[in-house]
């Protein structure tokens, strides 16, 4: 309330004409721009195969992650998102995507993941917040907060009150912390792997409950035919990416570039192997580090003792 929330810190210094897009478009709906790109899937398969032989474990999702992470790093604007038509800049680095459950009968059942990351994260870092992540809510008795929430939502009437009242709370900026650490909606990438179903990539639409700024699909390899520099035809793969963002949260340029860059970490993983060389700040502030739970900061001189914290954390050298 009065522009205080529990996971972002209201935007000050903004463009007088971004600060009235919420205004102008109040939903996400309204202000849902898809996209679509292509990556080189023979490139990207190379580069698993080979960081296997090295002893690490990296999937196609750990790798559109893992750019992500970086882009947002280095760009921190577009994690960015709107709440009651303010600004806000996220606390933290979150993707959420869902996980087929591990079950004994063989039936179809899902779990949603939402795991956090360091801005300092390299492609091994992010690979192994997720793969830990995963193989927890892969557990056919897997029960984390999320799926707490959802069962405790079975009833229709029960669910019409309590989503109402969370959407009343999440407004006002009121929704408790545990109900903001369950909900996949409140994270600044929502990824869906359509192709570890057969599926193509989709253009997924924002969902107006929540947070989210982007949505982003994979989709099944596809077969083309390309020209080479020298224009001669040559059979190849790429992999579909479809992604839906908010485009609100910042100006068309600076997402321009965030994509531009996020494209470029996909097309060049080397760049993610060893930590980024500086990370910055939405207007100053740092990013809470996972595993640390934000708390509620009364007074200036707690402000700067955690500010001193997360400094001394990220300045840490990598090992």
């Amino acid at each position: 309330m009065f522009g205080k929330r529990g996971d972002g810190w209201l935007v000050k210094e903004i463009d007088p004409i971004i600060a009235l897009t919420p205004y102008l478009m109040p939903m996400r709906c309204d202000a849902q721009v898809m996209l679509g790109y292509e990556v080189n899937y023979e490139k990207l398969a190379r580069y698993i195969v080979a960081k296997n032989a090295e002893g690490y474990k990296i999937s196609f999702m750990d790798i559109i992650i893992a750019a992500y992470v970086r882009s947002v790093a280095e760009m921190p604007h577009v994690n960015r998102f709107i709440a009651n038509k303010r600004i806000y800049a996220r606390k933290e680095i979150a993707v959420s995507f869902a996980v087929l459950k591990n079950t004994s009968d063989g039936s179809v059942e899902e779990n949603t993941v939402k795991t956090k990351f360091d801005p300092h994260d390299t492609i091994f870092d992010v690979a192994a917040r997720i793969e830990k992540d995963i193989a927890v809510s892969r557990q056919e008795n897997a029960d984390n907060s999320t799926m707490k929430v959802a069962n405790l939502l079975s009833k229709p009437l029960f669910a019409n009150l309590m989503v109402g009242a969370g959407r009343l709370l999440d407004r006002y900026g009121l929704l408790p912390r545990y109900i903001l650490e369950a909900s996949p909606f409140h994270t600044g990438l929502f990824l869906t792997n359509m192709a570890s179903i057969g599926m193509p990539a989709v253009r997924h639409h924002i969902y107006n409950f929540g947070t989210t700024s982007i949505f982003a699909s994979i989709g099944r390899n596809e077969r083309k035919v390309e020209l080479d520099n020298a224009g001669k035809p040559y059979r190849t793969r790429v992999i579909p990416l479809g992604l839906c963002v908010d485009e609100r949260v910042c100006a068309g340029l600076v997402y321009a570039q965030v994509l531009a860059k996020w494209m470029n970490y996909i097309n060049n993983l080397e760049l993610l192997e060893n930590p980024p060389d500086a990370v910055k700040f939405d207007e100053g502030h740092t990013f809470a580090l996972p595993g640390v739970k934000i708390k509620k900061r009364r007074f200036a001189r707690l402000k700067r003792r955690r500010k001193q914290q997360a400094d001394a954390a990220y300045s840490k050298p990598a090992e």
